[in-house]
């Protein structure tokens, strides 16, 4: 079954999945957001009613900022796990991670609606495995939200062996996951991967063996921060 926002096979090859918003200031999922919303503003602009005009025209700026695309400059060294998004983190510390069936270091990064939104791949490697679960709109700041919000999450595996899941999690104003990637692409770190619209979190999952080089409270900047070392 197709995940939401996900394309079907065939369409990403192994090193092109990020091809959609590549060298380009906006991300393509926001457009029809912008126009709707540019429409509106030109539509109530031709009608003179100048209040109604004025709040759509600012609100089509919004989604213009909120779909922002920057590049990035990511880490040369291939042991760093990079962050996926922008944001701060909000959790720190241990955590069963199901899928794996292990024991690992959990670190969730909240993304605000004034953070960029795109997210980019952690590590270079394989996706032995996706997943996707239907859940709830909680706030992503609630710890119920990692098992309880509509999720969707990649595992995947460096040229070592060694492995890490991401998980992009819906928030309670974020209702619509977009993921590039399936099972059998390869990931390129700092790469565009996916987005979430409209405020979300991002979970990573490390070997619990792994040099963390973050801790709560800290900004993160997607593609350039670096969350810890394989």
């Amino acid at each position: 079954m197709e995940r939401p926002g996900q394309k079907k096979p065939g369409l990403f090859t192994a090193t092109g999945f990020d091809m959609r918003n590549e060298n380009f200031p906006i991300a393509a999922e926001g457009f029809p957001f912008i126009l709707t919303a540019g429409f509106i503003a030109m539509f109530f602009a031709v009608l003179s009613w100048k209040i109604i005009a004025v709040i759509a025209f600012g609100l089509t700026l919004f989604i213009i900022y909120f779909f922002r695309n920057p590049e990035r400059v990511v880490p040369d060294d291939e042991r760093a796990v990079i962050a996926p998004a922008d944001g701060v983190v909000i959790y720190f510390g241990p955590s069963r991670e199901a899928h794996l069936g292990e024991e690992m270091t959990k670190v969730s990064i909240f993304m605000s609606v004034f953070n960029v939104h795109v997210n980019r791949a952690p590590i270079s490697g394989e996706v032995v495995d996706s997943f996707y679960n239907r859940g709830k709109f909680l706030d992503v700041r609630d710890e119920r939200a990692t098992f309880e919000n509509e999720r969707s999450g990649l595992i995947l595996e460096n040229s070592n062996g060694r492995r890490i899941v991401v998980v992009q999690v819906a928030g309670l104003i974020a209702r619509r996951i977009v993921c590039y990637m399936k099972k059998g692409d390869m990931a390129v770190r700092g790469k565009r991967y996916g987005l979430i619209r409209f405020g979300s979190r991002l979970d990573v999952y490390l070997p619990v063996n792994s040099d963390l080089r973050v801790k709560m409270g800290d900004k993160t900047v997607a593609g350039e921060t670096i969350l810890g070392y394989l």
